[in-house]
């Protein structure tokens, strides 16, 4: 070991802090992995968390009822169950009844056992959850069980309903309605304006400060934090142009401006990576710069400007900060027939019931986070597979 050491030392291209080098290399190497594998856990533990708790909301406790449809029962609901039932059957459903003899006059005079809507309580108590309810309710639910009168279904409310103050009859349907429409705003007011101000960026402007400032604009705007767009949309929207709160059209509006530079900057990168070759043979054939654009380097860049766009509206659907300001948080139980409409969007839906004190409501948020992050990945995923089937290789 001496001789070897000497023997380095005599070498004239020998570095004493080579060693050193290579343990620091070594534990750098160990910190990034140790990061890596840290934050797979973390996404692990939080997708079980969220599957965990949101997975028993896709089931919804019913009970097997006889339901009297009378002229006193279209007055007074209670009075359409029997009594020793009223504290297990959801009020929320049982409000509906006046409305449906109301439309269908001929149930009037009619007795029918059914499945009802039970109470949130109820629910709770059969998911083995936290729960509220009298030891005689208690009792009774135990005895209809053991006779096939209590079931666990799909809840089909959740996806069909809005939202309700009775957690039991509270649903995402208002929501999706409302962020669908708002996002279709988005993407026909931010679309076109970024891919144009990209292509005239990136293939017309001259370099001077008037486009570098544009540039360090679109790059300052892209790093602005995203409530400061819900302020600029409240100013301007509706605070100047005078339009309807809480509607979809000024939610758009406002998601519009705050996608813009992600899809300027990734325009402009798509275009960037269309070989000049392209150009110089278009104008090696005559055509003019609008002609080159147009029918060559504008859909070759195509597929990285589609990607980027959907990455883009894909953020602007997890957005909730700057569609509070707005208004967007609103209480909304009917889906919204136009833009005009007030509605409320997912991210917003699951940050109210957030808050609510009633236990069904966590496991409900739960579920509604398992929607939006479906419908994120799957957009996500379609960003992928664009871009990989229509990506040309130069």
């Amino acid at each position: 070991m001496i001789k070897r050491k000497n023997k380095n030392k005599d070498n004239p291209f020998y570095d004493p802090t080579l060693s050193k080098r290579h343990r620091s290399s070594k534990r750098f190497k160990r910190f990034t992995l140790a990061s890596l594998l840290f934050s797979i856990a973390f996404l692990a533990f939080f997708l079980f968390d969220i599957v965990g708790k949101g997975t028993p909301a896709f089931k919804q406790a019913y009970v097997n009822v006889e339901v009297t449809y009378s002229e006193a029962s279209k007055k007074s609901y209670r009075k359409a169950i029997d009594r020793k039932y009223t504290r297990i059957v959801s009020r929320a459903w049982l409000r509906t009844l006046p409305m449906e003899m109301e439309n269908n006059p001929e149930l009037i005079g009619t007795k029918t056992k059914m499945w009802v809507l039970a109470d949130d309580q109820v629910d709770q108590y059969l998911k083995g959850h936290y729960y509220k309810l009298k030891r005689k309710d208690r009792a009774l639910i135990d005895d209809m069980k053991a006779n096939g009168d209590v079931e666990l279904k799909f809840n089909e409310i959740f996806f069909t309903n809005g939202d309700s103050k009775t957690p039991e009859f509270a649903g995402l349907n208002s929501a999706i309605i409302g962020s669908i429409l708002t996002l279709i705003i988005a993407m026909l007011v931010a679309f076109p304006i970024g891919v144009m101000t990209a292509v005239y960026l990136e293939e017309f402007a001259d370099d001077n400060k008037f486009t570098q400032t544009i540039e360090v604009n679109i790059n300052n705007l892209a790093a602005i934090p995203s409530i400061l767009f819900g302020l600029l949309g409240l100013a301007i929207f509706i605070n100047l142009f005078g339009m309807p709160r809480s509607s979809p059209l000024v939610g758009g509006l406002t998601l519009a401006l705050m996608t813009l530079p992600i899809i300027i900057v990734s325009s402009r990168a798509a275009l960037r990576a269309v070989p000049d070759s392209i150009r110089q043979a278009a104008y090696g054939l005559g055509l003019t710069k609008i002609e080159v654009t147009r029918d060559h380097v504008l859909p070759l860049a195509f597929p990285g400007v589609l990607t980027g766009s959907i990455i883009g509206l894909a953020q602007a659907m997890g957005e909730t900060a700057p569609l509070i300001i707005i208004g967007m948080i609103a209480f909304i139980p009917d889906s919204p027939g136009s833009i005009f409409e007030a509605a409320t969007v997912m991210p917003a839906q699951l940050f109210t019931w957030a808050g609510m004190p009633e236990r069904m409501y966590i496991e409900k948020t739960a579920a509604g986070i398992m929607v939006l992050l479906t419908i994120l990945i799957s957009l996500n995923a379609l960003a992928i597979y664009l871009r990989k089937k229509y990506e040309v290789k130069w």
